[in-house]
């Protein structure tokens, strides 16, 4: 394997000696996790944790409104989030171990929202959006909880939606990279016509694949539903990582069900 040099000083006692570090020249692909509205980071954690073990580097992060900034909750707008994944991939594009070239986002409801709309403003190669939520485009600079008041979701979310209708829409149509689209079978939150507006605005990518978990809610309240997420995406990572190396990937659809680990309650998406 080739390798590159990194000159680099070493502290000893009052005093600096030379050192080399002599590292991989292969960059390896970065995962960029962004939970959803009323998660955290802390969720997406140990499933950053198992896609690193792939040979990836991995970046969760807390959205502006939630963890040590929940009082910014009822002010925060889809801009200032948005702003906050913009934030996000840079500082991951920005690892010196990172391919630019390799980037993968992965993204539940409000989350997934963001990372489809992210694809218009950086370059990504694998998204995978579990659950996505939609939102209208009007009222873009409110705040993101008014828009349960001010928007009749519902409804919304029971339509047939042109891409060019729709802003997250319109960048699933733009983008030509691998994507994984996930839906619960039992969602009160995400019906079944979104995910459809979501597959039908992706017309020209790489490869589509789609999966249902079967018997899961929204949040994932039950242990299996979140081992059967965990063992998808781990599973689709691999390939499309694999695959960059050198394999294949290809158009898939069948419900999943299977592996563990902690995702959010049912929230308002």
């Amino acid at each position: 394997m080739p390798t590159r040099d990194e000159k680099l000083n070493i502290q000893v006692d009052e005093e600096t000696i030379a050192g080399t570090l002599v590292v991989p020249s292969t960059r390896v692909p970065g995962v960029l996790f962004v939970h959803g509205w009323g998660g955290s980071q802390e969720q997406y954690l140990a499933r950053a944790r198992q896609v690193a073990a792939l040979g990836c580097l991995c970046l969760t992060f807390d959205l502006r409104g939630h963890a040590d900034t929940q009082p910014q909750q009822g002010t925060v707008s889809r801009e200032n989030n948005l702003r906050d994944v913009l934030a996000a991939y840079d500082r991951l594009a920005s690892h010196p171990g990172i391919d630019p070239d390799s980037i993968a986002v992965v993204g539940s409801s409000y989350g997934g929202y963001l990372a489809a709309i992210l694809t218009e403003l950086r370059p990504v190669r694998w998204l995978a959006l579990r659950v996505p939520a939609l939102y209208m485009d009007s009222g873009w600079e409110v705040p993101k909880l008014q828009l349960h008041h001010d928007q009749d979701l519902k409804s919304y979310r029971r339509s047939l939606i042109e891409a060019g209708d729709n802003r997250a829409l319109r960048a699933c149509a733009a983008f030509k990279g691998d994507v994984l689209i996930v839906e619960s079978e039992n969602d009160d939150t995400i019906p079944h016509e979104v995910i459809v507006n979501y597959m039908e605005a992706c017309i020209q990518p790489k490869s589509l694949t789609y999966r249902v978990i079967s018997g899961a809610d929204h949040g994932l309240s039950q242990e299996a539903s979140q081992r059967a997420y965990t063992a998808l995406l781990v599973s689709w990572m691999s390939e499309m990582v694999l695959g960059a190396r050198g394999g294949n990937a290809s158009t898939q659809t069948e419900t999943a069900g299977g592996a563990v680990l902690p995702e959010a309650p049912p929230r308002p998406g």
